[in-house]
């Protein structure tokens, strides 16, 4: 039966969006700007979850995040808090904590065997006998926790803003909103956040029966609306207080960490439940909570109800109640002396009964304990807070709505170290001195009369401007209770129990009891031993309760006993907003502009992001890379290679650096001449490779790999240290350019573009050389690494872009196409030219790779050597061979990394590098063999995914050979 109500001008529904969604297999229909609970409440559906450990029916309770009671999972997140979500069409939702469903939850036994599960019975129960220990463990450790964590949940990034303001006022309720206008007219930069989703706090629920909080709550936001420099975030609260007013502000987008140079609290209360006998049944809720479903939900929470009140929040219910069209049974109020205020007369003008001096001692469950239909109604006696069964009676009803009091969220007050009272008057407790800068106003203050909150919210307000330096008059509230909003010990003892304290943790009063007679009778203590307070809730609902009854049980004042410790964060907040980043530092080429510009799709080399082939219309992916690769071969292609590493090593020793650094000879280089650089590290293992460019006597210019250009950069500086010779290291990486020029075309296209001769006896393989190219001083290197014939172009990053468009204009005739590194991969397969990091490991020695020739022994050190003589005198266990398939192959492809099987159908290696050349013809690549099968032509067996053998040859390389063979 649906308890929607017509529409109501407070409701927070937006009619003209209605949207649809599932739960628990079942759809249902709503309205944007429901919650989960509003819409499934409206619809008729009471039974939203099941409590942590008797598995019990719950429904709504305060509808405002201060309880879990609806906890919800939609296959990828968990634990979703139905009260505050808003409800998203296409939802597919279930509760989580149930074995069957929320309706037929096979686990709701448990509540029948409640009397044997005491609470703190795990402590002593199951570690005897030893040997039965594991198997109680696993079934203790299955039933803690309430959701199932999504271990293939999608990464979501959190953004992390920082943000600052002259004053930080936490809560738009009226007091805030009145702090905010009182601060305004001074041109502070204000920020006021409030966690629900629209501004006003209890003024867009608490009507009490009158138009007069609706129109307040418009004058207060019509008036801030003039002003600037006010900032009004909704669906945000502040998590937390660190040292010097650091405060995080969460919303769903991600935190805002706010540094404030003063803090107004004005977060109000938390509405506190009396405690009786099955009050955590669906239809049992905070009369806060019913207040919200009416005026923001335009919801019915019940047909006919009971108010069990201890304070004048339950007579104002009442009033919202009769004006909705529920009928109110009763008001059951706990104090003899009832409730002063004029609300009463009313109430009974409507023919409401008014019960003072009673309690409800018990609800009557429904069917199933789906529901309330009805409640036992019986005298209390308050000074030994027991009820009176001689004139107990029932009242039919389906619906019980709840006030005792109220608890302070002074979360963020304690948490900055605000000393605390306890004002007996108000039952509550109170800052007492607050640190500098922060200041508390309203509820949280202890001040609950609507006229006086709004003067609380002035007077924070003057106090915090003046702490700023502003000049203003003070402001002061007197504080006059007629009654006190709070009762001080709202408890109904009775002898079966489930009279619920805490609902996250389905503690009852009788818990209490046992643990104080087990010596926990420390708040602290009594918190861990009974887990109140340590469910999802952190206590909201709970802990000024427990703080009672403890009291009670020592026969002490609440005052000392003290409160629990208040740590961030105030409400559980997803670890996807805690969690960093996941930050990946990457670097562009100074040319990575043009790349985007010209289709690129890029790939990640270390750091730097670079091309790895250019989109082209109406071909794939691997086409593309074909045809890269083929201008390469025809005519002329070009890459930007400004990632790779840079290193200018200068100084009188530094041939006899490189000579100790590298595997190589350089104390004998010519100038103008380059020599191959390997890299190993003190085991003999290869760690990089690259160029060694003689340019004067003492200078060096040399190239690392994109990935290990730090690295390098790094062990130089390290061993330079340790050697003390006479060298300069200058990582030049980022200050110039780099672009290859490969093909038959390219000495053409270059030679329109600089005058030094580019033929080969004036430009040798392995030269470089100064000159200009397009008018700009370049370093040109002679290299061979893709093409057999190929110049490198060094030049002054902010030039890079020049000399790439020059080169593109004079080449487009000729057939010049830039490539990729997918296609540079390739094109220095078909060279024979093996890759470290890709046909190496981290365990890779040179003779294994066949890399002998770059050692030269004869030198007197060199990094690793001492290593390589050691590992020269063993026979080597693999070898790397270039390989070929066989012509025409068109079998179960071949993957990096599928093993190589020897005759016996033993491992002998695995395959580095293959691919299918265009140019060749065929499938080529690199393969660890057994060292005795390395002769050309010597065949071996790869096997495949699927486990099948393919047979491949060594070959000679170049493998662009082949192609002149064939």
């Amino acid at each position: 039966m649906s308890k929607r109500l017509p529409q109501r001008a407070s409701e927070w529904l937006k009619r003209d969006k209605p949207i649809s969604f599932y739960f628990e297999g079942q759809k249902y229909q709503a309205y944007e700007g429901d919650t989960i609970s509003s819409a499934l409440w409206a619809a008729g559906e009471t039974v939203l979850g099941r409590s942590f450990k008797y598995h019990r029916p719950r429904g709504v309770l305060s509808l405002a995040n201060h309880d879990v009671n609806v906890m919800l999972a939609d296959g990828t997140d968990t634990n979703m808090r139905g009260d505050v979500l808003p409800v998203q069409d296409g939802m597919q939702l279930t509760v989580v904590n149930t074995d069957g469903g929320v309706k037929n939850d096979k686990k709701r036994f448990i509540d029948a065997i409640s009397s044997i599960l005491p609470v703190g019975f795990y402590y002593k129960a199951f570690h005897t006998p030893r040997s039965l220990f594991p198997f109680w463990e696993n079934i203790i450790r299955k039933s803690a926790g309430l959701g199932v964590v999504n271990f293939n949940y999608p990464r979501e990034l959190k953004r992390k803003l920082h943000t600052h303001c002259d004053l930080l006022i936490i809560g738009a309720g009226p007091t805030g909103l009145t702090a905010a206008l009182m601060a305004a007219p001074h041109g502070l930069n204000i920020i006021v956040v409030d966690e629900n989703a629209q501004a006003g706090g209890s003024l867009s629920y608490d009507l009490g029966g009158s138009e007069e909080s609706a129109k307040r709550l418009a004058d207060l936001l019509a008036e801030l609306a003039k002003y600037p420099n006010v900032t009004l975030r909704t669906g945000a609260y502040a998590a937390g207080y660190y040292t010097d007013h650091l405060i995080p502000i969460v919303e769903t987008t991600g935190i805002t960490k706010v540094r404030a140079k003063a803090v107004i609290v004005a977060s109000g209360a938390f509405e506190q439940p009396p405690v009786f006998r099955n009050n955590d049944l669906p239809g049992v809720m905070l009369a806060t909570a019913a207040q919200r479903l009416l005026a923001r939900y335009a919801t019915k929470p019940c047909e006919s109800a009971v108010v069990f009140a201890a304070n004048k929040q339950g007579y104002r219910a009442a009033m919202d109640l009769l004006d909705a069209g529920v009928t109110v049974k009763a008001i059951v109020d706990l104090r003899a002396e009832g409730e002063p205020c004029s609300l009463v007369d009313a109430i009974k003008s409507r023919g409401v009964a008014i019960y003072n001096g009673a309690c409800v001692y018990e609800v009557l469950p429904a069917a199933n304990k789906f529901g309330v239909k009805g409640a036992v109604i019986c005298s209390y006696d308050e000074a030994s807070a027991k009820p009176l069964l001689h004139d107990r009676f029932t009242i039919a009803c389906d619906g019980i709505i709840m006030s005792a009091g109220w608890a302070p969220a002074a979360a963020l007050l304690y948490q900055a170290g605000t000393g605390m009272r306890y004002e007996k008057s108000a039952e509550q407790f109170v800052p007492a001195k607050l640190p500098a800068g922060m200041f508390a106003a309203g509820k949280v203050n202890g001040i609950f009369d609507m006229a006086q909150r709004l003067q609380d919210g002035a007077r924070a307000a003057s106090e915090a401007l003046t702490y700023l330096g502003k000049q203003v008059p003070s402001v002061t509230v007197d504080r006059e209770y007629i009654a006190s909003p709070s009762h001080p010990y709202p408890m109904v003892e009775h002898p079966k129990g489930k009279n619920f304290v805490d609902f996250d943790e389905d503690i009852s009063i009788k818990d209490f009891v046992h643990a104080a007679q087990e010596g926990f009778d420390n708040i602290e203590l009594m918190k861990r031993f009974t887990t109140v307070g340590m469910g999802p809730s952190q206590g909201k609902h709970s802990n000024m309760n427990a703080i009672r009854i403890l009291a009670r049980i020592r026969q002490l004042p609440v005052e000392r006993i003290g409160t629990t410790t208040a740590r961030p964060f105030f409400h559980p907040t997803p670890i996807g907003h805690l969690a960093g980043r996941g930050l990946h530092p990457h670097r562009l080429t100074t040319l990575h502009g043009w790349h985007e510009a010209h289709g690129a799709e890029f790939t990640d080399v270390g750091v730097w992001k670079r091309p790895a082939w250019y989109r082209r219309a109406g071909l794939e992916k691997q086409q593309a890379i074909y045809e890269e690769a083929l201008a390469v071969r025809k005519a002329a292609g070009m890459i930007d290679v400004g990632t790779l590493g840079k290193l200018e090593v200068r100084g009188p020793d530094a041939a006899e650096f490189l000579e100790r650094f590298y595997t190589g000879s350089f104390k004998t280089q010519k100038i103008g001449r380059t020599r191959y650089a390997l890299l190993l590290d003190e085991a003999g293992v290869m760690v990089d490779d690259g160029i060694a460019c003689r340019i004067a006597e003492d200078y060096f210019y040399i190239t690392a790999s994109t990935t290990n250009a730090a690295a390098v950069y790094r062990e130089m500086q390290r061993w330079l240290q340790i050697w003390q010779l006479d060298v300069g290291l200058v990582n030049v990486t980022g200050a110039y350019g780099g672009i290859n020029l490969a093909g038959p075309a390219a000495r053409g296209i270059l030679s329109k573009l600089t005058l030094r001769p580019l033929d080969d006896a004036s430009l040798p393989f392995g030269a470089v050389c100064d000159t200009e190219i397009a008018g700009v001083p370049a370093c040109l290197i002679r290299v061979g690494f893709v093409s057999d014939l190929a110049f490198e172009m060094h030049v002054p990053a902010g030039s890079a872009q020049h000399v790439w468009n020059a080169l593109l204009e004079n080449g487009v005739a000729d057939g010049l196409r830039p490539f990729g590194t997918d296609t540079q991969r390739l094109l220095r397969l078909e060279m024979g030219n093996h890759l470290i990091g890709q046909d190496t490991d981290g365990l890779t020695q040179p003779f294994e790779a066949g890399s002998d020739g770059a050692i030269q022994f004869a030198k007197p050190f060199f990094i690793g050597q001492r290593s390589l003589q050691i590992i020269a005198r063993k026979p080597l266990n693999k070898r790397l061979v270039p390989f070929t398939l066989s012509e025409g192959y068109q079998g179960e492809t071949i993957n990096e990394c599928n093993l190589v099987i020897g005759a016996d159908g033993n491992i002998k290696g695995r395959v580095t590098s293959i691919a299918f050349s265009p140019t060749v013809g065929r499938f080529i690549g690199f393969a660890y063999v057994d060292p005795a099968n390395v002769a050309e032509g010597a065949a071996f067996n790869i096997r495949t995914d699927s486990g099948s053998l393919v047979m491949a040859r060594v070959a000679a390389t170049p493998f662009v050979q082949l192609q002149s063979e064939a």
